[in-house]
């Protein structure tokens, strides 16, 4: 999946989650950790493995089951502590939403559930190839682009719409979380220059 639609299924959940669980809408300090936690996996793996060849695919190490489940226990454990249990939930839900989201996507372009990635170190998921992560994403994006030519993309580029569109709304209701704590860190970073 693209960041933005990792970002997207992982805030419209979040934000049901957070209503009915508290009532309320997501807060500023929990959307921003279920960003980052949307992102973690791939934040982790394509550098590692499309830059530097540390892993055999961008999708190992942070997509791998065994080291989601082991690193939201402690990222749990931990927001728990130190008393931010939400952010902790959060990011757990983020993280743990992008995993799903890798396994369906193939589905998009024809093809079947991918899994793999889900066992390594257990099962094999790539070639530990070295490229640039400029290239890879170029050759992403054309295949994609091409893909959107065709009529099945066409019909995924209008759930795209739907999909962002939907988030976009959620997210304005709920008062635009996450915003409030990106103007204060531009604020403090413009006063300290």
């Amino acid at each position: 999946m693209w960041p933005w639609e990792h970002l997207a299924v992982g805030y419209l959940c979040y934000s049901l989650y957070s209503r009915v669980r508290t009532g309320s809408p997501p807060t500023e300090w929990a959307t921003i950790a279920l960003v980052v936690g949307t992102q973690f996996p791939d934040i982790v793996d394509k550098p590692l493995a499309w830059q530097f060849g540390l892993l055999p695919s961008g999708n190992s190490l942070a997509h791998s089951a065994l080291v989601a489940g082991v690193s939201s226990a402690l990222v749990l454990v931990v927001s728990h502590r130190r008393r931010v249990p939400q952010l902790g939930i959060a990011f757990v839900m983020g993280y743990l939403l992008h995993l799903p989201g890798d396994v369906l996507y193939p589905l998009v372009y024809g093809n079947g559930l991918w899994t793999e990635f889900l066992w390594w170190p257990f099962v094999s998921v790539g070639s530990g190839e070295s490229f640039s992560v400029l290239s890879k994403v170029s050759h992403l994006l054309k295949r994609t682009g091409g893909f959107l030519m065709t009529p099945a993309g066409r019909a995924y580029l209008g759930g795209e719409l739907g999909l962002l569109l939907s988030t976009i709304v959620v997210w304005w209701f709920d008062g635009r979380p996450g915003i409030g704590v990106v103007r204060t860190a531009r604020t403090d970073t413009v006063k300290t220059s």
